[in-house]
């Protein structure tokens, strides 16, 4: 199959980080001499996000206001305020005194945005392997194309993090599949969901409230819920200083970083939901039939699958076991960075990694391979070189700006595409 057209950048995935990216290589070329050229390849056939999650009443944990581009220009036409005015519920919003959306509106807007870059992504295209990157990075997907950049952005997201040994099946999720599969479930007995994070106890709360004959049991480690920490001087973890501050900081500097501040994301509630659980648990103590379980300092040991789910929860502090059985259980234990290793095949084996074997990333998120001219440039999997916030939206906007600034400013002939001599897929 004959080879694409050169481009300056292929962004692999177009989750909302690659589509931040795409809005502002458009808004970098409505005012720049020399146009930079990218092209968007995602495996699925339309934009999605985490759309298993996108629960009616579940809201946003971030800032409308660190949307896909106002932290990065304030005056763009692809803010969230920009959507909500073509809309018609710009005043409404502003009457409603919030600054979290409903997920399911910013998804909305993720989609209107994504609609108005339509002509810069091919869905339904998966890639499945990438080589060359001097000059030329060669780019294949799963049907045959190749395209040929300069420059590669890999925006792959996340994957489910399940516990070592866990398999999947018609009764066993990962909390991502929740609303894809839930119609599936008729009127259980019971339900288990594991996992002391938002997602956890917004799973719980979706059951109980989704099946009122059925018992639901939360398992989590923790001794309760710990409430997420949203306050002021918190939250500068998440301001784009705060990414050059814990990437120059020493090693030991950036651990103490991650372990004091892991609550401002990891494994926390807002405290709205740990209330209304709280309330929902007493109220069912005070009409004695208990229909909301929680097992605190506790862990499933066991699970067994056959006319039902047979989960054996043990606690962590009597070893006391408890066998429940159950018609779903649903794992709402977060997720991992996809790793971009295996994708880039031999590439991948010459990056170079630090002493603890993980991948040298620069600052401005390229990966460092030697006798590599091009730029692998990561949107995630960043956190033990540039903080908390480098899987989140909240920097989102500010990371993309500087990884299209790298790419500008490094294009050869001083922005001026140079004419390379491909070789053919072997």
């Amino acid at each position: 199959m004959p080879l694409s057209p050169e481009l300056d950048v292929i962004g692999v995935g177009f989750g909302p980080s690659n589509l931040a990216l795409a809005i502002a290589v458009a808004e970098h070329n409505a005012a720049a001499a020399q146009p930079v050229t990218a092209r968007f390849l995602e495996r699925q056939p339309r934009f999605g996000w985490h759309r298993g999650m996108l629960l009616e009443d579940a809201t946003m944990q971030v800032s409308f206001l660190k949307d896909l581009v106002t932290m990065r220009n304030p005056a763009s036409t692809f803010s969230f305020l920009s959507y909500l005015h073509g809309q018609g519920r710009l005043v409404d919003f502003i009457n409603h005194k919030s600054l979290f959306p409903l997920r399911i509106e910013f998804h909305d807007y993720f989609e209107w945005a994504a609609a108005r870059m339509a002509d810069q992504v091919s869905y339904g295209q998966e890639v499945v392997s990438v080589r060359g990157g001097d000059p030329l990075f060669e780019v294949r997907t799963a049907d045959g194309e190749v395209y040929c950049a300069r420059n590669l952005v890999l925006g792959t997201g996340l994957r489910p993090n399940l516990p070592e040994g866990t398999e999947t099946s018609d009764r066993i999720w990962h909390n991502h599949q929740l609303l894809h599969r839930i119609g599936d479930i008729r009127e259980p007995g019971r339900c288990v969901v594991v996992g002391a994070g938002q997602s956890a106890a917004e799973v719980t709360a979706f059951l109980h409230n989704r099946f009122p004959g059925a018992e639901v049991c939360s398992v989590f480690a923790r001794y309760g819920y710990s409430p997420s920490d949203d306050s002021s001087f918190a939250n500068r973890i998440f301001d784009p200083e705060g990414v050059d501050n814990f990437y120059s900081a020493p090693e030991d500097v950036k651990r103490r970083l991650m372990n004091y501040h892991a609550n401002t994301n990891y494994s926390a509630v807002d405290i709205d939901l740990i209330d209304d659980l709280y309330r929902r648990e007493y109220q069912e103590k005070v009409q004695g039939r208990q229909r909301l379980r929680i097992f605190n300092t506790s862990r499933p040991v066991d699970i067994t699958e056959d006319e039902t789910v047979r989960v054996t929860v043990e606690s962590l502090t009597t070893g006391e076991k408890t066998v429940l059985d159950a018609d779903l259980v649903v794992y709402a234990t977060g997720y991992l960075p996809a790793d971009p290793v295996p994708l880039l095949g031999e590439l991948g084996e010459r990056c170079r990694r630090d002493e603890h074997g993980r991948l040298r990333i620069e600052r401005d998120y390229r990966l460092s391979v030697p006798g590599v001219g091009g730029g692998i440039y990561l949107q995630g999997g960043t956190e033990h070189t540039h903080g908390i916030t480098s899987s989140l939206l909240s920097n989102t906007a500010v990371r993309v700006g500087e990884i299209l600034s790298s790419i500008v400013e490094r294009r050869p002939g001083a922005g001026r595409p140079a004419e390379y001599a491909v070789k053919e897929w072997a």
